[in-house]
C-alpha cells in the first residue's frame, strides 16, 4: 500500500459515513435558514468544508489515540497505529486540510469564520475528552453540530436561538448514534481505560440511546413548529422515528456487528429529516 492509499484511509475517506453523519443536519440548517432556497455557493463551500475538516479530524483523531489504538481490535491496523505513517504527517495533513477549509470560507461573514474558528478548537480537542470526561460523544455532538449555527451565521449574519436549539438536538443524536459505536469497542476501552459513554451508561446503554433519539426528534418537531413546517418535515420525523425503533432491534442484544451497522444506518435517520425539511419547502 502507497502513502497516498494509506493518506487515503488515515482521513477516512474510504468510510464516508462520519461526513455524511456531519452533512446532513448542516444541509437541514442551510435550508431552514435560507427559507428553503439556499445560496448554491453555500451549499459548494459547506459541503466541500465538512469533508475537509472531517478528514482532519480524523487524522488529529488517530495521532491523540495511537497509543490506545494498538490495543483495540478495530483500529490496531489503522496507518499511524501501525507505523505505516508517522504523527508528524498525520498533523501536517490535518493542518493542510484545515487551512483548505479555512480557504473555503473567506468569502463568508466575519462571524462566520469566527464560528469556524471554534469549530476547529473544538474538534482538535475531542480526542483529548475521552481520558477524562465520561461521555465524550456529547462533546463529540457539538463538534459534529457546529455545521448548523455556521450555516445560520452565513445565511442570515446572525446566530438566533433556534440554531443553538438544533445544535442541542444534534448533541443527543449524536449521543444516540456514537453510543452505539462505543458498544463495539466497548470490551477493549475497558482494559485501556478510555473513557466513552457506553461504559458510562452501563447496563443503561440501550434505553439511553432510545431516549436520546426521542429528545433529538421531539427537539426537531419543535424547532419544525417555528419554522411554520407542516406534514412533509413530519413525515421525515415519523420517517425517522421508525428507523431509530429498527436500531433497538439491532443494538438491543448488545453484538459488535449489529452495534456497527446502528451506528451505520443513522446515514438514513439523517437523510429522512433533511429530506422532510427540503420537501417541505418544495411543495409550497
Amino acid at each position: 500500500m502507497n502513502k497516498l492509499q494509506l493518506y487515503f484511509r488515515l482521513v477516512r475517506l474510504d468510510k464516508p459515513i462520519g461526513t455524511v453523519l456531519l452533512l446532513w443536519p448542516t444541509l437541514s440548517a442551510l435550508w431552514l435558514a435560507s427559507g428553503g432556497v439556499p445560496d448554491w455557493r453555500l451549499l459548494f463551500i459547506f459541503s466541500l468544508g465538512t469533508l475537509l475538516m472531517r478528514s482532519a479530524g480524523c487524522a488529529v483523531n488517530d495521532y491523540a489515540d495511537q497509543d490506545f489504538d494498538r490495543h483495540v481490535k478495530r483500529t490496531a491496523e489503522r496507518p499511524i497505529t501501525s507505523g505505516r505513517i508517522s504523527g508528524k504527517e498525520a498533523l501536517a495533513l490535518a493542518g493542510l486540510l484545515t487551512i483548505l477549509a479555512f480557504l473555503l470560507i473567506l468569502p463568508l461573514n466575519a462571524l462566520t469564520k469566527q464560528l469556524s474558528v471554534a469549530a476547529v478548537i473544538i474538534a482538535a480537542t475531542y480526542p483529548y475528552f475521552k481520558r477524562f470526561f465520561a461521555i465524550p460523544q456529547a462533546y463529540l455532538g457539538i463538534a459534529f453540530g457546529f455545521g448548523i449555527p455556521m450555516s445560520f451565521a452565513a445565511v442570515q449574519g446572525t446566530v438566533p436561538a433556534v440554531a443553538w436549539w438544533l445544535l442541542a438536538a444534534n448533541v443527543f443524536w449524536t449521543l444516540a448514534y456514537d453510543t452505539e459505536y462505543a458498544m463495539v469497542d466497548r470490551d477493549d476501552d475497558l482494559k485501556i481505560g478510555i473513557k466513552t459513554s457506553a461504559i458510562t451508561f452501563g447496563s443503561h446503554d440501550v434505553a439511553i440511546i432510545m431516549l436520546c433519539y426521542a429528545v433529538h426528534l421531539g427537539m426537531l418537531a419543535a424547532a419544525g413548529l417555528q419554522f411554520g413546517l407542516g406534514w412533509p418535515f413530519h413525515l421525515g420525523l415519523a420517517v425517522a422515528a421508525g428507523l431509530a425503533v429498527y436500531h433497538y432491534t439491532l443494538i438491543r442484544g448488545r453484538e459488535r456487528a449489529p452495534c456497527l451497522a446502528a451506528f451505520r444506518h443513522n446515514n438514513w435517520l439523517g437523510a429522512a429529516v433533511f429530506a422532510g425539511v427540503a420537501l417541505d419547502y418544495a411543495l409550497r
